[in-house]
């Protein structure tokens, strides 16, 4: 599992060093003792669990060892020096960072495994599912309820769509109808209005040809064999490449208007005190309203090498990014990436609870699709 965190560097003990290589330094000395970083997760839990400063006498009461509330002040003091917490008031307690919440994630959630009543409980809401649209409505309702936030569920960019069959039509205008099948009978339609007229016999030949030659591939795959074959034995292909190319190039078949993404949980994520601020309330409405921003952020998962991906701090979604966590997870079919799930919520979420279900739900999505 993949968090996304600043690269820290280590202490300079010479003059001069910046401000960032301090940071840096007082981050990596705060979490060099094993006690350092158990009381940090004690913390973060205690937090995500009531919404209340830490103080030093909770954690004292339910730590595995016997320490004073003045040892546990003293390391929550060099956790605040190293940014990972930080003290609202004077006389309260503690309260974690977006540094801590991405320790959290990495070190201690993501060696955590599904409970049993979560696992039952998923597979009761994912079985029985007989298409994708119910499968994908099914997936958002758990991933929303188990985040406090939104489920969202992604289908994959045009680029990534794999082609099972293809038909072309010619219209009285010189349009030209494309369908583009996928496995499990999923489907895309895009009229072009290409450079040059077609004949029905041209778009014929050219269904043909993809389908004898490139089902089973990724139409990202398909352009960049049909490219290597112009460049090696262009009189070979001109003809039938360039028309293939022409007529399924993901870039002139996209349509960035077409609903791409599934979202569950819209209420849960605006009714949470994390967003009592009203302009940020309205665009976080408003990114969610578009969609075009979350699409982005999830099909950027979908080249990441970790099973699931963590992303604390998500500003590429609003003014409310900074309190939002995005966690992610790949989905497959047919042994090739189809598109992204995960869930979007308040940073102070169960992280344990959120990134195995994601991985679960991401694992009998795959299951389901398999099977249409």
């Amino acid at each position: 599992m993949r968090v996304d965190r600043p690269c820290h560097t280590f202490y300079n003990r010479y003059r001069g060093f910046s401000h960032a290589e301090h940071g840096a330094a007082l981050r990596t000395a705060a979490l060099q003792e094993r006690r350092n970083r158990q009381i940090l997760a004690d913390i973060v839990r205690t937090y995500i669990e009531t919404g209340e400063p830490v103080s030093s006498r909770a954690i004292s009461k339910g730590f595995e060892e016997t320490l004073s509330t003045a040892t546990i002040r003293n390391v929550m003091a060099d956790l605040e020096d190293g940014g990972f917490l930080y003290q609202p008031h004077t006389s309260a307690g503690r309260v974690p960072t977006a540094a801590a919440y991405r320790f959290f994630a990495q070190e201690i959630a993501s060696e955590a495994t599904i409970s049993v009543t979560d696992r039952e409980w998923i597979q009761r809401e994912m079985s029985g599912a007989k298409t994708a649209a119910e499968i994908t409505e099914r997936a958002g309702h758990v991933l929303a309820e188990v985040s406090n936030g939104l489920g969202i569920v992604v289908s994959p960019p045009l680029s990534k769509t794999v082609l099972e069959h293809a038909r072309m039509w010619l219209l009285p205008d010189g349009r030209v109808v494309v369908v583009l099948i996928s496995p499990g009978g999923k489907t895309r339609d895009k009229i072009l209005q290409p450079s040059r007229r077609f004949t029905q016999a041209e778009l014929d030949a050219t269904a043909e040809f993809l389908n004898r030659h490139y089902s089973g591939w990724s139409l990202e795959a398909i352009r960049a064999d049909l490219l290597q074959k112009l460049a090696a034995e262009r009189e070979r292909y001109e003809g039938i490449a360039q028309n293939a190319l022409s007529l399924c190039d993901p870039g002139v078949l996209d349509d960035k208007s077409a609903s791409q993404v599934h979202v569950e949980g819209t209420a849960q994520i605006v009714g949470t005190a994390d967003f009592a601020d009203q302009a940020q309330l309205r665009d976080l409405l408003a990114a969610i309203e578009e969609k075009h921003r979350l699409v982005t952020l999830l099909n950027a998962c979908i080249d990441a090498p970790e099973p699931v991906h963590v992303l604390i701090g998500v500003k590429e979604i609003s003014q409310a990014g900074d309190n939002l966590a995005l966690i992610s997870a790949a989905y497959m079919g047919n042994d090739l990436v189809q598109g992204s799930l995960g869930v979007l919520g308040p940073t102070r979420m169960h992280y344990e609870r959120a990134m195995t279900a994601v991985a679960y739900v991401a694992q009998l999505f795959s299951e389901a699709l398999s099977k249409i």
